[in-house]
């Protein structure tokens, strides 16, 4: 199943994807719901970011290529460390990321979004997978020059428009079936096989739960592989995940 988050008729709403046409529902996927019977056409609907999330959190470091090209002294993790990101940072699928005029340039990162379907605390390994709605896929736009420069990543991997995720959640992924494929302007740049983590989903769902709760629409970015290359203004990026679909943004440097 794929849950679709959009503007239409009747303003934000949410919606079961059939092919080309969205169902509504009366509430969200986080809870009971059922079809209004209202039926709009994908192409006469905003298409919005799938989630905005309680909590977005965001994994660093996570495959094996990516930790030893920009992990710098703490190279690859020993244990699942889980960071932060801004839900200001979020645009959708086809909404333009913005390069700061005073940055140095900014390079993708193609990931996995794992989103919080119920309330978890002290999951097991067993269970873990149980209080996951679906997946989606995410880009954590990068700026590499303030990522070394700043002692936090607050406007490296924080500013406007610097979190795409979408176009929607799929409900029936599987992990091991995965590949993330990115591109720009249509030319393939990378490919990974997505579930081939430090530490997969259940590892970070296992050990986060040990100390906070999880909540419905919390979202978990877990990191991209290798080494990502910059864009530039008029490039469009697109990030593939198997099972998923294609999340993609123009770009644009902003002029002042």
């Amino acid at each position: 199943m794929r849950w679709l988050r959009y503007h239409g008729a009747n303003g934000v709403r949410y919606g079961v994807l059939e092919g080309t046409s969205v169902a509504e529902i009366d509430t969200t996927p986080f809870a009971d719901w059922k079809k209004t019977g209202n039926v709009v056409d994908l192409s006469a609907v905003k298409v919005l970011v799938p989630v905005v999330p309680p909590t977005f959190y965001a994994i660093g470091l996570n495959y094996a290529l990516h930790a030893s090209t920009y992990g710098s002294t703490t190279a690859i993790p020993a244990r699942p460390q889980p960071g932060y990101r801004a839900n200001s940072a979020l645009i959708a699928h086809d909404e333009t990321i913005v390069i700061p005029a005073a940055s140095s340039g900014v390079q993708y990162e193609g990931e996995l979004v794992v989103v919080i379907g119920k309330t978890g605390r002290y999951v097991s390994e067993r269970d873990a997978l149980s209080i996951v709605l679906g997946y989606s896929i995410g880009n954590d736009v990068s700026e590499r020059t303030w990522q070394k420069a700043d002692q936090g990543l607050w406007r490296a991997k924080n500013c406007d428009t610097f979190k795409p995720m979408g176009p929607w959640i799929e409900t029936d992924a599987r992990l091991e079936d995965m590949v993330t494929r990115v591109r720009l302007n249509g030319k393939q740049i990378i490919e990974f096989h997505t579930n081939e983590m430090v530490f997969g989903v259940v590892d970070f769902l296992v050990a986060m739960t040990q100390y906070i709760t999880l909540y419905p629409g919390d979202v978990v970015w877990m990191g991209t592989e290798g080494e990502c290359a910059d864009m530039k203004h008029g490039d469009v990026c697109e990030v593939e995940i198997t099972g998923i679909g294609t999340l993609s943004n123009p770009v644009v440097r902003a002029t002042a």
